[in-house]
């Protein structure tokens, strides 16, 4: 697979997952995913594949960005939000998306990128909807960087929420609307939500009706034309070299 943003082509087939190690939870099982293949899966955001050494040279890097991550826990991962500034470390949480920011304001110091995290832990779509204006929308960000899904349909299992795939996709939908109409030039990246096969918490009815949460994901961004990052895809290949 070749993920095309900022006219920059970055192959992303031969991901490096030798000191990938499965651990017991899902939630855990996910965040250890995620920093060993997020700077990989991203690399629309001119970040280096984990096998692969980066270099300015290789890679072109737009100045003067401003970069949004939102989600749930994964992107969240247990940010201090009282650290709500641009860089703050604390505020970047412990997951992918420190790992990603690190990595940029290291090798562009000088670029003037600026990154926000404003994930929260158990969000749906219709929760970042309702915080959209102050999370996103004031922030104008260059780059937004969304992965949600996973509590759409979890939480139909576990707090009686009334969900559905159709209502995840339309408030979705609605959701890129909004953002597309108040900032026409923004680049987008949608994360497909994903569950971890062998899991504890995935029981047979993931396997049957989370597949349309994905689907709907894919679909969205190729309707809307965003840049797309099969993270089932790839965190099924992992779990062939590492079962859980």
């Amino acid at each position: 697979m070749v993920v095309k943003f900022f006219g920059i082509h970055s192959k992303t087939d031969n991901l490096e997952l030798k000191d990938y190690q499965p651990m017991k939870t899902e939630h855990s099982t996910r965040r250890k995913f995620l920093k060993l293949g997020t700077a990989a899966s991203l690399s629309a955001l001119t970040l280096p594949l984990v096998s692969k050494p980066f270099t300015k040279e290789t890679v072109p890097f737009p100045k003067d960005m401003t970069i949004l991550f939102q989600g749930d826990s994964i992107t969240d991962a247990g940010r201090n939000r009282g650290h709500y500034y641009a860089n703050q470390g604390q505020g970047m949480g412990h997951g992918y998306v420190y790992q990603i920011v690190s990595q940029m304001l290291a090798h562009h110091p000088t670029d003037n990128v600026k990154c926000y995290n404003r994930g929260i832990s158990g969000n749906k779509v219709y929760q970042l909807a309702g915080r959209w204006e102050e999370d996103c929308l004031q922030l104008k960000p260059t780059v937004l960087s969304i992965l949600i899904g996973v509590n759409d349909y979890w939480h139909t299992l576990s707090s009686n929420y009334q969900g559905t795939p159709e209502i995840f996709d339309k408030d979705l939908r609605a959701l890129l609307t909004r953002t597309k109409n108040q900032l026409p030039d923004l680049k987008i990246i949608l994360g497909e939500p994903f569950a971890v096969k062998g899991g504890s918490a995935i029981t047979a009815a993931w396997v049957k009706d989370f597949p349309a949460y994905q689907q709907s994901v894919k679909e969205i961004a190729n309707d809307m034309q965003t840049a797309f990052v099969p993270f089932q895809k790839v965190f099924d290949t992992a779990l062939e070299r590492g079962p859980v």
